[in-house]
């Protein structure tokens, strides 16, 4: 049962930070709790050409691997980074950023997320 409750707030959690871009289309494939104190996700999220994910953070690591299209990924303090596919990031715990689509396709990306436990997966920044 906790399990259940603790996927369906998984799933709203994704929901939620879909708020921060319009038409960010995200597919939770799994979520395992480790290491200790962790939680890991793994989801594939699509951009519509034109589209963002919106300024956010999140409470632990994001790593993540281009599949199809190009994008911006900028990240506070860094030099923008032009990604395509099979290309991958990392971004440390707390650190603002955004995904910006470039070009006429979508973009779609594997991430992986090595967040607390039960803290919410993405935070919007302003």
């Amino acid at each position: 049962m906790i399990r259940k409750i603790v996927l369906g707030l998984t799933i709203l959690a994704f929901a939620c930070t879909g708020a921060m871009a319009q038409g960010i289309k995200r597919t939770p494939l799994q979520k395992i709790d480790f290491p200790q104190g962790y939680t890991t996700v793994t989801a594939i999220a699509e951009i519509p050409p034109g589209g963002s994910a919106g300024r956010h953070t999140h409470p632990g690591v994001e790593t993540g691997y281009v599949i199809e299209g190009e994008g911006e990924l900028i990240i506070e303090g860094q030099p923008t980074k032009h990604l395509k596919p099979g290309e991958s990031w990392a971004i440390p715990a707390g650190t603002i950023h955004d995904a910006k689509v470039s070009g006429d396709k979508p973009l779609k990306i594997m991430a992986i997320y090595i967040v607390e436990k039960d803290k919410p997966l993405a935070t919007p920044a302003p």
